[in-house]
């Protein structure tokens, strides 16, 4: 690699490196499933000759009437990342001056802030958010499934949050990053969370769930109330014009038909057994294997075993160092099929090699080959 070339801070996540794609990639949370052919159609056939309507009119009330909220609040980006960045940004210019971020944790909430100048903090959930932001607005993230962990809030801190909102000073803002729910494996409790969605930025971004994270495309609901409307008008103003592509616009109309829904619902189900043989295989070498209720989770190698990702990177196989995530010692892996797992438990020992795993039924492969959901009940982000 040329040491001329800036790295972006961005550079540690999974997925694609300078090496390309990784043949069994563990790294990279999006959905190893093959795409459905109403997905494959939509992106095919996108209209890359003109520009989209630079309103996105169509496609801002499909999104909101999928959710049932008015077509104002809702607000397409370039998907989770540049949503962050935007949002952080008005945050800081109504006077926000601390961030405060899950840990462990997405590093770009951080990212973001740090560009700006502005303080980070962990979250303060679970203690008096008024003794932690000593009367200033300060920006709060969350994200519902956790991204190191794939774990969800519970219903009792979810109750802790819906106390706090009230407690927070004028022109703070909270944002709830909401990626992985398509994929979420454990229940919701709506009960909980009913007093918390209007008060709340939702980001959405269903490119990890339909597995085309190439396709940078997401919305932003806005939380009820006036207030908001002239930050959804600044959100706005301060996007680039055409944030979204024509492939953003045929990916976000595609995940609502409901040949997708039916896929992602299925991906869930073959997922869930990928994930388990993953633990299960992980486990009966010693690794320490935390819970999770998503596809993806962490897991600690036993004592005196080195991870040495550069070999293993050499051998086709990739892994997420969660360091960055704010989960030093840990790793994270993704739900993956029968090959992949089969080359790890090569990498992992010659004796695990034969362990079976769950291959699709060939109905489930036909179905997953020809066919964004709406907002499991744990403790999210503290490690067992």
């Amino acid at each position: 690699m040329n040491p001329s070339v800036h790295t972006p801070p961005w550079a540690a996540h999974g997925g694609t490196d300078a090496q390309g794609v990784a043949p069994h990639d563990f790294s990279s949370n999006a959905n190893p499933l093959p795409w459905p052919e109403a997905l494959r159609q939509a992106l095919a056939s996108a209209d890359r000759r003109h520009y989209p309507a630079p309103g996105y009119e169509a496609l801002c009330e499909a999104l909101a009437a999928q959710q049932g909220v008015s077509a104002r609040r809702i607000v397409p980006t370039a998907g989770s990342s540049e949503a962050i960045r935007r949002l952080t940004l008005i945050a800081h210019l109504q006077g926000v001056r601390t961030v405060w971020v899950p840990q462990p944790g997405y590093g770009d909430y951080a990212e973001a802030a740090r560009a700006l100048g502005l303080r980070v903090l962990p979250c303060p959930l679970g203690e008096g958010a008024a003794a932690v932001h000593a009367g200033e607005p300060v920006l709060w993230w969350l994200c519902d499934p956790l991204n190191p962990t794939g774990r969800l809030l519970s219903a009792e801190r979810v109750a802790l949050l819906a106390a706090h909102l009230p407690e927070l000073p004028q022109g703070s803002v909270v944002a709830l990053d909401l990626a992985y729910e398509p994929l979420r494996m454990a229940p919701r409790d709506d009960a909980a969370w009913a007093p918390v969605w209007p008060q709340v930025w939702q980001l959405w971004s269903p490119n990890k769930a339909l597995g085309a994270t190439g396709v940078r495309a997401g919305w932003l609901v806005a939380p009820a109330g006036l207030q908001a409307d002239s930050l959804v008008q600044r959100l706005w103003q301060l996007a680039p014009g055409w944030v979204l592509s024509a492939e953003g616009v045929a990916l976000l109309q595609a995940c609502l038909l409901p040949e997708v829904q039916a896929w992602l619902a299925q991906s869930r189900a073959q997922l869930r057994l990928w994930r388990d043989d993953l633990q299960g295989l992980l486990k009966a070498q010693g690794w320490r294997v935390a819970p999770t209720d998503s596809h993806f989770f962490l897991a600690r190698p036993p004592e005196g075993l080195r991870v040495d990702a550069v070999a293993w990177r050499a051998q086709g196989l990739k892994l997420r160092d969660a360091t960055s995530l704010g989960a030093p010692g840990w790793w994270r892996l993704s739900a993956q099929g029968p090959q992949a797992q089969q080359a790890l438990a090569r990498a992992l020992s010659p004796v695990s090699a034969q362990a079976p795993v769950h291959a699709p039924s060939p109905d489930m492969h036909a179905a997953l080959r020809t066919v964004c959901s709406a907002p499991a009940t744990t403790e999210s982000g503290d490690l067992p």
